[in-house]
């Protein structure tokens, strides 16, 4: 029987007696913008995981593209399904460096929470519309989405620490915690290899396209490729106060990003819908700069905290790439008018 203890008490120990000195413990998270009663079963960051797996915003990355925009067919990547490949690749890297799974969890099934439609070209686009404005950028908008736009404008209320993942997941980022860092590393390997999948479906490349080198140093099959930086990154980080990877592994990973943005993310059979993608994200910026009155409430009360341009970005931001369509068609394509 248990005792007069919490189950999560019980797993807060456990964390103690076998996790790394370097992970970081739940019990020891340092907070919440407000206070929660805590819950006598799950641990703080558990409790962060089903916030975000539970909000609007996570189950529109269904929705939303990765690399190639509104593909035929249904074994492409989208960009849940990219968040769901970063959680699993991290969490077998947290397992394996004794780390906390559960705040690498949360981390990873929130970190591009903030993503447009259209992926990195409707980024890109409200970037420049917003230059004067501070720049948009996607991990930030995660942490908007996450602190100020889910929950009817009240956010989700995360820890620091999870927040902090969030901010800091892209390649220059500097996050608090080893966790944040593992997430990092997680979400280049996903996108990169399952990018090639997704490109040697399509057509765009074949196997033999990849650098040989590459191939040679990481392997030849997308299992094999994960397998190699995973497992060079816990021989390279295991009980360090960092996370690393050996020099040529890191190197012929870099090789293989390079060969990727050439050939792929530049690529204009891949990309050839994008130009289309930004100029609908345009128009719609424009309409509704124009038209603010007509943002949903929960966007419309930071108007003036925010200004018209941000919120107008938040809303468009938010929105899936089917549904930013059906949007601008109904504002801009002519229908048929008939007087029956």
């Amino acid at each position: 029987m248990i005792d007069s203890k919490s189950f999560r008490q019980y797993v807060e120990e456990s964390e103690r007696s076998v996790l790394s000195p370097y992970a970081a413990f739940s019990a020891d998270t340092k907070g919440r913008e407000r206070p929660l009663t805590p819950c006598p079963v799950r641990t703080e960051y558990i409790r962060d995981r089903d916030k975000i797996i539970h909000c609007k915003s996570f189950r529109r990355l269904k929705h939303k593209t990765q690399v190639f925009l509104s593909p035929i067919g249904d074994h492409y990547r989208t960009r849940l399904t990219h968040t769901l490949e970063v959680s699993q690749i991290a969490r077998t890297i947290s397992r394996g460096l004794r780390l906390n799974e559960d705040l690498t969890e949360a981390i990873a099934l929130g970190h591009d929470l903030g993503h447009t439609p259209f992926g990195h070209a409707g980024e890109a686009v409200l970037d420049e519309l917003l230059r004067d404005e501070g720049g948009f950028e996607h991990n930030e908008q995660s942490i908007r989405v996450v602190e100020k736009l889910e929950n009817d404008g009240k956010g989700l209320n995360l820890t620091l620490e999870v927040r902090d993942g969030i901010r800091h997941h892209k390649k220059s980022g500097t996050p608090m915690t080893l966790e944040g860092y593992v997430v990092s590393y997680a979400d280049r390997i996903a996108y990169i290899n399952h990018d090639i999948d997704d490109a040697i479906r399509a057509g765009i490349l074949s196997s033999e396209d990849l650098p040989k080198s590459c191939l040679d140093r990481l392997g030849h099959s997308h299992g094999e490729r994960i397998n190699t930086l995973i497992l060079d990154l816990l021989e390279h980080s295991f009980m360090q106060p960092r996370i690393t990877m050996s020099e040529d592994v890191l190197e012929q990973f870099n090789v293989l990003r390079d060969f990727m943005f050439e050939n792929v993310y530049l690529n204009g059979k891949a990309k050839g819908e994008e130009d289309k993608g930004k100029h609908l994200v345009e128009q719609l910026f424009g309409y509704y700069l124009n038209h603010v009155e007509l943002l949903p409430p929960e966007f419309l009360m930071n108007l003036e905290a925010d200004g018209a341009k941000r919120v107008v970005a938040d809303y468009i931001a938010c929105m899936t790439d089917t549904y930013a369509i059906s949007v601008f068609e109904k504002l801009f394509v002519p229908r048929e008018w008939s007087s029956l």
